[in-house]
């Protein structure tokens, strides 16, 4: 099943899921925001998907320290 990042909560409950389980699918809904852009995308659109990504990587965060911060830390050099 796909995930949206509407989905979010969903996916950090699933008690049957390892870390990585819920990391790959957090990295895949980040990975479907950012094909979705195009050339022809507003400013607006670019900006609503850098915050979608953010609150994926706070996600990532909550189980997963290390890889969580360094992705906000990368996303802010942007």
């Amino acid at each position: 099943m796909d995930y949206a990042t509407k989905d979010l909560d969903k996916v950090l409950g699933f008690k049957t899921w390892t870390d990585r389980q819920k990391m790959d699918e957090l990295l895949r809904m980040d990975c479907a925001l950012h094909c979705a852009l195009g050339t022809d995308s507003t400013k607006a659109e670019r900006e609503a998907v850098r915050r979608e990504s953010r609150k994926i990587y706070k996600a990532i965060k909550t189980f997963d320290e290390q890889n969580g911060e360094m992705f906000l830390r990368v996303m802010d050099l942007k």
